[in-house]
């Protein structure tokens, strides 16, 4: 592996006495160190945090994802020895540390907490967890004075899910904002996937070794159709998509969609949030449609052990879900598509799934999203999420210094004095927040009853 890719921003790293690790053993380290990472046990996975101990949350999801990427990696080791020996480190750290930080940016409340915060931040840039992920690991964490975790370089090229601007890929056609904030539609502020204009610094620098050629392939978007008028309007009420990640963030995204397809059903099912009778028509008939025979013979006895009242029958159905999709994964060359060809082997090869593999894992996540995450009352808990989010918001911007907490306040007097985003500082702060720890704010604020001994700090 180039020495490039293992290069951090700030160079001079303490030397400890007899430390053996290699550089992704201490990036993995530094994200499970980090007060983010410890946080991610109080936000919402699927299910609402705090309404069980059963229910996954971020941490326990990003856990699975990395023990899911450990298993791809050896697939892939097992099947393309002599490529993998030149693209991958020795040790499995490196997948690991992506897939334990890849959720750390999103904020309190899932998708509510992001949407309330892109529609608070629409004049500033925007809000996407994703850029904040990057933003968090490479800026905000404390292991350096500047640059957070300080990690490797090509750790942070994994945590790069999309490679772009959140502005240059934000639809052109702005919704309305809304007078109060109880009428705000979730759907009409969804942001783009994308990075933030305030860590150009960052992505430049992680994007440095590559070609211009490449950078410039890396960072292209899916083209739209726009053949008619009807068309032209369409798109430009579409928010773009990048189209490319590199290797390592191919593999994370993978065992991210594997732990949200099928682990997260596990919660849905023993909780008895979804019922055989749904998942029968929705999940067994279509899987039993895909031409793949073991697909098809495992999936007649599926339902009934998912929804046995025996729970390793439950745990051994799962598994060999998992086991399936792991074991389907393979090294594709990108390259040998006509518009492609990166240099950079890294942006060159992916991991993927086949075309019925893939095809059944997106049954098992829109299942998953349509009777689960669609449900009123998660979407009611979202909702109210949503509202508070941009209470808190509104509050702490009337007033930072007064109401932000002194680090954050700071921040935000050195933003105001730099003449940068300031605003950018309070969504860090409502960002980093547990479910619990907003909920408490909210009520120590808003609340003639809330606690008056309430800490902020």
């Amino acid at each position: 592996m180039s020495d490039v890719w293992l290069a951090r921003r700030l160079k001079k790293v303490t030397n400890r006495q007899q430390d053996h690790r290699d550089p992704f053993q201490r990036d993995r380290a530094r994200v499970m160190h980090s007060a983010s990472f410890r946080r991610l046990q109080s936000k919402t996975q699927v299910m609402g945090s705090g309404q069980s101990d059963f229910y996954r949350t971020r941490l326990t999801h990003s856990l699975e994802a990395a023990q899911i990427g450990s298993g791809i990696t050896a697939q892939l080791r097992y099947k393309f020895p002599e490529l993998c020996n030149a693209l991958f480190p020795t040790s499995d750290s490196l997948i690991e540390t992506i897939c334990l930080a890849h959720d750390i940016g999103h904020p309190p409340f899932g998708h509510g907490g992001e949407i309330a915060l892109n529609y608070m931040m629409r004049d500033h840039g925007g809000f996407e967890g994703n850029g904040q992920t990057l933003r968090i690991v490479a800026r905000l964490e404390t292991f350096s004075e500047h640059f957070g975790m300080n990690l490797t370089r090509r750790t942070l090229l994994g945590l790069m899910k999309y490679p772009q601007l959140l502005e240059t890929l934000s639809k052109e056609i702005k919704p309305t904002r809304v007078g109060n904030f109880r009428q705000l539609k979730a759907n009409e502020w969804h942001p783009a996937k994308g990075l933030y204009r305030d860590d150009q610094d960052i992505i430049d620098w992680i994007l440095e070794p590559l070609s211009q050629a490449d950078r410039t392939l890396f960072q292209s978007m899916s083209c739209h159709s726009i053949g008619s008028q009807n068309l032209r309007l369409q798109d430009k009420n579409t928010h773009h998509k990048t189209r490319f990640k590199s290797l390592d963030c191919s593999i994370m995204e993978l065992a991210d969609d594997i732990a949200y397809g099928i682990h997260d059903l596990e919660d849905a099912i023993v909780t008895k949030v979804v019922n055989r009778d749904d998942f029968d028509r929705e999940v067994i008939k279509k899987l039993q449609q895909i031409d793949d025979v073991w697909l098809q013979e495992y999936s007649m006895t599926l339902t009934d052990k998912l929804f046995s009242d025996h729970h390793h029958l439950q745990k051994d159905a799962i598994g060999g879900l998992v086991n399936y999709l792991i074991t389907a994964i393979k090294l594709t060359d990108l390259n040998e598509q006509d518009d492609i060809n990166f240099s950079e082997p890294l942006l060159r090869y992916n991991a993927t799934l086949s075309a019925s593999t893939a095809e059944a894992l997106k049954i098992f996540k829109d299942f998953v999203y349509f009777y689960v995450i669609k449900l009123t009352s998660l979407q009611r808990l979202e909702y109210r999420g949503q509202q508070i989010v941009m209470e808190l918001f509104e509050a702490l911007s009337s007033d930072p210094n007064r109401l932000l907490p002194s680090n954050s306040a700071k921040r935000w007097q050195q933003a105001i004095d730099n003449k940068t985003n300031s605003q950018r500082i309070i969504a860090d702060y409502i960002a980093g927040m547990t479910d619990d720890y907003a909920t408490r704010l909210y009520q120590s604020l808003f609340n003639a009853h809330g606690a008056s001994d309430y800490q902020l700090n």
